[in-house]
């Protein structure tokens, strides 16, 4: 079966979930086995991986979404990012957010009783920002039904009205064309359409958000001079976004340097192509079912109503997600037109 991803992949269902979690490469899984080797043998020595390597991903994201690899700081989970970034924001301020948006982006501000949050629908988020709005967190795509944000709108608005911008492209970044850069702040989960481990994210800041950033979890990767930086205060910290980094997961991020430079081998321009026509596709042949996909050109197909039917896809061995009442299918460089056709082959049953 031809796919994009070639014989990089080698999927032994009908996996379209990589809206929960994407399917890793070969050559990341026989990176991280390397590794784990390495460290079970002691033949890598002292240290249990290589800042090579985590330097290389922090690239190769920064190339994938258009930034300089000085804005981009790595860690493990996009809840860490977004928590640095609500801890540094001054009492009263006010965060505007779709509603049903993903709890990751919502939570870190929730929990601080004295900040503002409020909600409005992700249709009409740019209209909602308002005079002492400031912040507006947003995914790009949505987790629940894949609907793409209109985040030229979302801007525009939020920089009429002085607020920055929080964008999560956990559910973007890897096939649908993103400018990071666009943004005050983004925030990235690996392990979706960046094939990468879990225990990889990557959170982006302009050079003036820096600014106000305080590197709460600062450790002694966080260090200008990362060697000279293993004892007592870690003074002077590392003049770009590396400040922000988290202590590093070794095991993830060789994987994840092997992902991301498959992707950049293949291009977004190309997956993003070849995953909307499936996804549009599906669609085609849900609505020829009787269904009703929510409408859109993402790679993420959502069908409201619709999860009773997810024990019989599983039974089929066809792997999607439900999620807030959606039956929920993503589609990405390893899924082939076969793959489609099966999934509408079990619903048609």
């Amino acid at each position: 079966m031809d796919t994009l991803g070639g014989a990089e992949f080698a999927p032994e269902t009908t996996y379209l979930n990589t809206a929960s979690c994407g399917l890793l490469p070969l050559r990341a899984v026989e990176a991280v086995r390397a590794l784990a080797e390495e460290n079970a043998t002691g033949r890598r020595g002292e240290g249990a991986g290589s800042f090579e390597s985590v330097g290389a991903a922090r690239a190769s994201f920064a190339r994938l979404v258009g930034v300089p690899a000085e804005r981009v700081a790595v860690g493990s989970a996009v809840s860490v990012h977004v928590g640095l970034i609500a801890a540094s924001m001054e009492t009263g301020a006010e965060v505007l957010v779709p509603e049903g948006e993903f709890s990751s982006v919502v939570t870190p501000f929730s929990v601080r009783a004295d900040l503002k949050l409020r909600y409005a629908p992700l249709d009409r988020l740019a209209e909602a920002v308002r005079p002492g709005t400031a912040l507006v967190a947003l995914s790009a795509v949505q987790s629940a039904d894949g609907r793409i944000a209109d985040l030229d709108a979302v801007r525009a608005a939020a920089a009429a009205h002085g607020a920055r911008t929080l964008v999560d492209a956990s559910q973007a970044a890897g096939w649908l064309p993103f400018d990071a850069g666009a943004y005050d702040y983004t925030v990235t989960g690996g392990f979706k359409f960046l094939v990468s481990p879990r225990g990889t994210s990557f959170l982006t800041v302009t050079e003036e958000a820096q600014e106000s950033l305080v590197p709460l979890h600062a450790g002694w990767v966080a260090g200008e001079d990362l060697w000279g930086s293993t004892y007592g205060p870690v003074e002077p910290l590392a003049h770009s976004a590396r400040r922000f980094d988290e202590p590093t997961s070794f095991l993830s991020y060789h994987g994840a340097e092997q992902s991301l430079a498959l992707l950049e081998e293949i291009g977004v321009e190309a997956i993003h192509a070849y995953s909307t026509a499936l996804a549009a596709r599906f669609r085609e042949g849900l609505t020829g079912l009787g269904l009703e996909p929510v409408p859109g050109d993402s790679a993420v197909v959502a069908v409201p109503g619709l999860t009773h039917r997810h024990p019989d896809l599983r039974r089929a061995e066809v792997d999607v997600s439900a999620r807030a009442g959606n039956l929920r299918a993503a589609f990405h460089l390893y899924n082939s037109t076969a793959d489609v056709d099966r999934a509408l082959e079990v619903l048609a049953g």
